[in-house]
């Protein structure tokens, strides 16, 4: 073992750690990738997946965070970024600068994304809405024509 690492290293297989509810948002499921342990809080690395159709969505709100990245896995989310709507696909990875005004509104059923944030326990803040937000689409088929 090496001393004086500053970090511990972790190596999390999918068997390790399962998804679980419980994080910041109730209509997704979290997988802990071991990276806060490991950082000793520095940086938070986490699985986020799609557990309840959109409703409300996140509201808007902001991050007290150094560092945000969102790297899509699979489906899709939409998110207002201020007055901005931003469809963020399967392969996009999204920086969201330090006090971003955002909210994500809509994602389709199979979403899963990779979120790296600086610090682990970054806070979530609610701010007053810059504009109207588009309504999330219905995860029930439609009809075939």
């Amino acid at each position: 073992m090496q001393t004086g690492l500053t970090t511990g290293f972790s190596h999390v297989k999918p068997q390790d750690t399962a998804f679980m509810g419980g994080g910041l948002r109730d209509f997704f499921v979290y997988r802990d990738l071991g990276i806060a342990e490991a950082t000793h809080g520095k940086v938070l690395a986490q699985l986020v997946r799609a557990n309840l159709a959109p409703e409300l969505g996140t509201g808007w709100h902001r991050h007290e965070a150094d560092f945000h990245i969102v790297f899509m896995l699979k489906g899709w989310a939409r998110f207002m970024y201020g007055e901005t709507e931003t469809l963020v696909e399967a392969g996009d990875c999204v920086h969201q600068a330090p006090g971003i005004a955002h909210y994500l509104f809509d994602y389709s059923p199979d979403m899963e994304y990779l979120e790296i944030v600086s610090p682990a326990d970054f806070k979530s803040i609610d701010v007053d809405a810059p504009c109207a937000v588009p309504a999330p689409t219905s995860w029930q088929a439609s009809p075939m024509v």
